[in-house]
C-alpha cells in the first residue's frame, strides 16, 4: 500500500446542477472507521435526482454504490487489514420495532438517516466507512463486479416484497440500469413470463437480452375498461420509471389482487385509481432499499454467476471527469445499463 496522500480527487456538486472536479482533502477515519480507496461506484438514479433537481448541498460528493480496497485501518477494530476488498454492508437495524420485527429494516424508526443531500461518497478517491458497516468481497468477485451489490440487494429486496413465483406473469415499467437489474433477479429467480414496458429501443433490447420474455412500448399497454381486467394482466408489476403516467398505467395493467411495486423515485404524485383497486383488491407498495440481510445475498447472487453482470454494466467505465456527462446521458435513456465510475480512469 502507498500512503495516502493528503488531497484527493473527487467530483463535487456545486449547488446549480453541475458537478465539478477538485482537489479536496482526503477524508479523516474517526477511531471506529477505516478509509476506503474507491474502486468503482454505480451512478444512481437519486444521485441524478440530487444534481439535476438541486438537492444536492454545494461541496457534496455523491456516489453510494461502491467498492473498493481498505487502505488504511490504524485504529478501527473489526478485524479489517489494509488491502481488504470490501462494500458498504447496511446495518440491520434495531430488530425490536415494528418494521424491524416484520423484517423491514430499511424504514426501522431507530436508524439515524444521514442526509444524502451533503454526503461525502465514493465519487471520490478515498471515502471513510464504519467498521460494522463493511462486508467482504468474495475472492472470485471482482472488485468491478462488486459495485453492484447496492442495487442488487434493491431488486432482491422489491422482488420479496412482492411476494414473487415463478409462474406469475410479471410487468416492468422501465428499462434503465434499476429495470434492468429487477428483470435480471425475477430471471434469476425462475420467472420466465416477463414483460418490460419502455419508450427507447436500445433498453428495450437491452431489457430481452437480460431475460425480458418480451418488451413493449409504453402505448401499447391497453387501457381496460372500468371495472374490467386488462387482457393479459399481470400478477405483479414493477414500476421502476419515476414517471407518474407510467405508475397509473401499471395499476391498470394488474390481474386481481395484483401487487404493484413502487420502485423508481420521482418528481410528480401518482395518480390511484382507488375505486379499482378496491374492486379487484389490487395492493400497491414501495420497495426502500434492502432487506435484514443487507448486501450478503447480492454478493452471494453475483459470485454464483446467477446474473449477465456484462449486460447490467456498461462496458467502459467513466473516470471522474465523466460523471456529468454520464448523468447527462443516462437522464436522457441515451444509456441502457449502470455506468460505473472509476476514480482511476482518466
Amino acid at each position: 500500500m502507498t500512503a495516502v496522500p493528503g488531497l484527493m480527487t473527487a467530483a463535487v456538486c456545486s449547488g446549480d446542477g453541475q458537478i465539478e472536479v477538485e482537489r479536496v482533502p482526503v477524508p479523516e477515519p474517526s477511531p471506529d472507521e477505516v478509509l476506503v480507496e474507491v474502486a468503482a461506484c454505480g451512478i444512481c438514479g437519486s444521485d441524478l435526482h440530487l444534481v439535476f433537481d438541486r438537492y444536492a448541498r454545494p461541496g457534496a460528493i455523491l456516489g453510494h454504490e461502491w467498492s473498493g480496497t481498505v487502505a488504511s485501518a490504524d485504529r478501527a477494530g473489526g478485524g479489517w487489514s489494509p488491502g481488504d476488498r470490501v462494500v458498504f454492508n447496511p446495518s440491520p437495524g434495531c430488530g425490536t420495532c415494528r418494521p424491524c420485527r416484520r423484517g423491514r429494516p430499511s424504514v426501522c424508526v431507530s436508524r439515524t438517516v444521514a442526509d444524502i443531500r451533503e454526503m461525502r461518497g465514493a465519487f471520490a478517491q478515498y471515502l471513510t466507512a464504519s467498521t460494522t458497516n463493511l462486508a467482504r468481497i468474495p475472492d472470485e468477485l471482482s472488485l468491478r463486479q462488486a459495485a453492484l451489490a447496492e442495487p442488487t440487494a434493491i431488486a432482491l429486496h422489491a422482488v420479496g416484497l412482492a411476494g414473487i413465483e415463478a409462474d406469475d406473469r410479471v410487468l416492468v415499467t422501465g428499462a434503465g440500469p434499476v429495470g434492468l437489474i429487477i428483470t435480471a433477479v425475477l430471471a434469476a429467480r425462475g420467472v420466465s413470463d416477463i414483460t418490460v414496458s419502455e419508450p427507447v429501443a436500445a433498453r428495450r433490447r437491452r431489457a430481452e437480452a437480460v431475460g425480458a420474455a418480451r418488451t413493449v412500448e409504453p402505448g401499447d399497454l391497453g387501457v381496460p375498461a372500468a371495472g374490467s381486467i386488462a387482457s393479459g394482466a399481470y400478477a405483479a408489476v414493477f414500476e421502476c420509471s419515476g414517471r407518474a403516467d407510467a405508475a397509473a398505467s401499471a395499476l391498470a395493467q394488474l390481474d386481481a389482487a395484483g401487487t404493484l411495486v413502487f420502485v423508481g423515485t420521482g418528481p410528480e404524485p401518482v395518480p390511484v385509481n382507488h375505486n379499482r383497486m378496491i374492486v379487484l383488491e389490487l395492493e400497491a407498495l414501495g420497495a426502500y432499499n434492502y432487506d435484514a440481510a443487507g448486501f450478503r445475498p447480492a454478493l452471494q447472487l453475483l459470485e454464483h454467476g446467477g446474473l449477465p453482470l456484462d449486460l447490467l454494466v456498461e462496458a467502459e467505465d467513466v473516470g471522474l471527469h465523466g460523471v456529468m456527462d454520464a448523468m447527462g446521458r443516462l437522464a436522457r435513456g441515451e444509456i441502457p445499463a449502470k455506468v460505473l465510475v472509476n476514480p482511476e480512469v482518466s
